[in-house]
């Protein structure tokens, strides 16, 4: 695989920018050490859904991770010892994503960061010629998301956004065959749905960050505050400065079936209302949303609440409802039903089988950096056309009014506060990399 980020490392060197950046000189790879036909993967971001993936790369046996990059210590060690345990060999260890772009050898690198560091390495990643697998929700802001598609098609990269619903579980892919039937009818509204918890984490104070975490760097480009556990990790989400909160992050494994099967492009108008109504803790986002979109001849809601839609409680805590004028379905990750008139038909006429079975979200992404087939099926470009939905939806409700979408300039039309929340400056020295 012909790589041309030209910054060659000589194995004294590479030891040098891991020990400084971690005090330590793994083994390190040389070019050509490994057979052409396996993968050479660096992992940046190995905390809970990180090594989540990062076993799930391991699970084929052509992947080598060969680079191991965490910001904290007591991550980046157990990743480290997980590679060891399941091929033998320690990979390198950084500190630092830009040290590991930095290894000609690497073929592809996985992102699973929180939300607000996936648009910063999945650019500079495509510019060092790497595939990118990056985690959902793609991106922070709507200005990120675009910047990254820019940067995976100018750059030729092979990319896949970790939406694991879309290929490893073949619901989805009979409803998207039934609603493109016209078995139901005109499909003239969706209805999505996700609970959101009412449990109270509590008031801890700010304190010293813990032991071996570079607080600095967690927060990255995100604006400067004190360490608090609630800011950190697993709860991140619950907070403006690094996410769009629990209500975009779902937005990209449920909506993802409507956007496929009725192939949604941009909303003309958006509008939300909601708050906090019923949490009382140090968290900040909404814990109740709703978001109307305005599609022509179609309405979408996105329901964000502690309650499933009344009458849809045994679908559990998540769900998409296509109302059509024959029939409507009702779908959650796992399983679907049909009903008409209000009752479930079981034997309801269902198309034969179009959407061939994947090879699963993972193995689609390995076997694109391969082949080079850019054409994954949750590629960058198509994950920041659900994405920059939700986004939509959130400064909607910042903003307290409908706001107007222009979809061929990606701008928001007569509105200079909801435009200014499209992207956000980014705290020094950090800069969202030209494309």
């Amino acid at each position: 695989m012909t790589k041309s980020y030209n910054r060659k490392l000589t194995r004294r060197g590479f030891i040098g920018i891991t020990a400084a950046a971690l005090g330590s000189a793994p083994a390190i790879l040389r070019a050509g050490q490994m057979p052409s036909n396996r993968i050479q993967l660096g992992m940046i971001g190995v905390g809970g859904m990180g090594m989540g993936r990062l076993k799930g790369f391991l699970k084929h046996q052509d992947v080598d991770v060969v680079a191991v990059c965490d910001v904290d210590r007591e991550h980046l060690d157990e990743g480290l010892a997980v590679v060891e345990q399941s091929r033998g060999k320690k990979p390198a260890a950084f500190g630092d994503f830009r040290r590991l772009l930095e290894v000609n050898e690497i073929d592809a690198v996985a992102v699973v960061t929180p939300d607000h560091w996936h648009a910063i390495p999945t650019i500079l990643a495509c510019q060092a010629e790497k595939d990118v697998f990056v985690e959902k929700p793609l991106s922070y802001s709507i200005e990120e998301g675009r910047a990254m598609v820019e940067a995976a098609a100018q750059n030729q990269r092979v990319t896949q956004m970790g939406n694991h619903i879309h290929n490893d579980l073949p619901n989805y892919r009979r409803v998207v065959e039934l609603v493109r039937s016209g078995k139901l009818g005109r499909i003239t509204r969706v209805n999505c749905w996700k609970t959101s918890s009412t449990r109270s984490r509590g008031n801890p104070p700010d304190s010293a960050p813990p032991a071996g975490l570079d607080w600095d760097f967690w927060l990255g480009p995100a604006p400067k505050r004190p360490y608090n556990p609630l800011r950190c990790h697993n709860t991140f989400r619950h907070f403006g400065d690094c996410s769009g909160g629990t209500f975009v992050d779902f937005w990209c494994h449920i909506t993802d079936v409507a956007f496929w099967a009725l192939d949604l492009q941009a909303p003309r108008s958006v509008s939300t209302t909601g708050g906090r109504f019923f949490v009382n803790d140090a968290t900040e986002t909404p814990d109740t949303l709703e978001a109307v979109l305005e599609y022509p001849n179609l309405n979408f809601v996105f329901t964000f609440h502690p309650n499933p839609p009344p009458g849809l409680e045994h679908m559990g805590g998540i769900g998409c409802v296509f109302e059509g004028t024959e029939a409507t379905l009702v779908t959650n990750y796992d399983r679907h039903e049909v009903r008409v008139k209000g009752k479930v038909v079981e034997d309801f006429p269902r198309p034969e089988p179009s959407i061939p079975n994947s090879p699963g979200h993972l193995r689609e992404f390995l076997d694109g950096v391969k082949t080079r087939n850019l054409e994954t099926t949750c590629k960058i470009a198509y994950g920041h056309r659900g994405t920059r939905v939700g986004h939509l939806a959130n400064i909607a409700y910042r903003v307290g009014d409908r706001i107007y979408w222009d979809n061929e300039t990606e701008t928001i039309v007569g509105s200079p506060d909801a435009n200014r929340l499209l992207g956000r400056a980014f705290r020094r020295p950090w800069t969202l990399p030209s494309t």
